[in-house]
């Protein structure tokens, strides 16, 4: 910008002079606005790269804890499809789908950035067998039968229960005993749930009554099992006969 000055001659503005301060203002608002622009362009390009796009999918499928199953047959029931991003993997929907498999007790679906989903899988446990012409049925501690089989296992007691409270109520208590005295147990039978009844390996009874308080039951019947006797009932652990 230039003056004029007496005599008609034009000054200029001498070198070093401030800029007028609304050139200033503009340049600062485009640096912010260019900066506000490049920053929603990164985070819509990385929303894209992490929830649309197979860079961060479900490339491989690892399945652990499995016994009897195959790490085959928990991938066909998970029906994970290749290539699904991990931030969009519907877990409760591929849990779901490997729990209708008989042998699985619990599932718990990991994600593993970038490319892995793994299945840990908790297999269910037998505590008794239920003999019928089509072969063992395989009993866990909440009365599910989950698995056939040509014969019983040995070490693993038959169950003879009434419906499925009794049943429930039988592998209960299986479940729960100390190990010294499961060992013992032959087979079970449960015409209720509150009448449970154990017979041990020397042909010995134990009327156990229903599944509460199985630690006070268990300590009484240890002691009585030193003492002569053909049935012991512990039904009423802080009354127990011995006949």
């Amino acid at each position: 910008m230039t003056r004029t000055v007496p005599g008609g001659r034009p000054r200029r503005r001498p070198r070093g002079a401030k800029r007028p301060a609304r050139r200033r203002v503009d340049r600062r608002f485009l640096v912010r606005r260019w900066t506000v622009l490049g920053s929603m362009l990164g985070i819509t390009g990385l929303v894209v790269l992490v929830f649309f796009t197979p860079v961060l999918g479900a490339n491989s499928v690892e399945v652990t804890g499995i016994k009897d199953l195959t790490a085959d047959e928990v991938r066909a029931a998970a029906a994970i499809e290749p290539g699904t991003p991990l931030a969009r993997l519907d877990s409760d929907g591929i849990a779901e789908r490997v729990r209708q498999l008989p042998r699985v007790g619990a599932v718990d679906v990991r994600r593993s950035f970038p490319a892995t989903v793994e299945l840990v899988i908790t297999e269910r446990t037998p505590v008794a067998v239920v003999v019928r012409d089509d072969g063992a049925h395989l009993l866990d501690a909440s009365g599910v039968d989950y698995g056939t089989i040509k014969a019983a296992p040995p070490g693993l007691p038959t169950l003879d229960a009434s419906g499925e409270f009794a049943t429930k109520a039988a592998t209960t208590v299986l479940a729960a005993i100390p190990k010294q005295l499961s060992e013992m147990v032959v087979s079970v039978t449960a015409r209720t749930p509150t009448d449970v009844r154990l017979t041990l390996a020397d042909q010995r009874v134990v009327k156990w009554g229903d599944s509460g308080n199985v630690g006070h039951k268990a300590a009484v019947l240890g002691a009585l099992l030193t003492q002569k006797g053909k049935t012991f009932d512990v039904a009423a652990p802080d009354f127990p006969t011995i006949s």
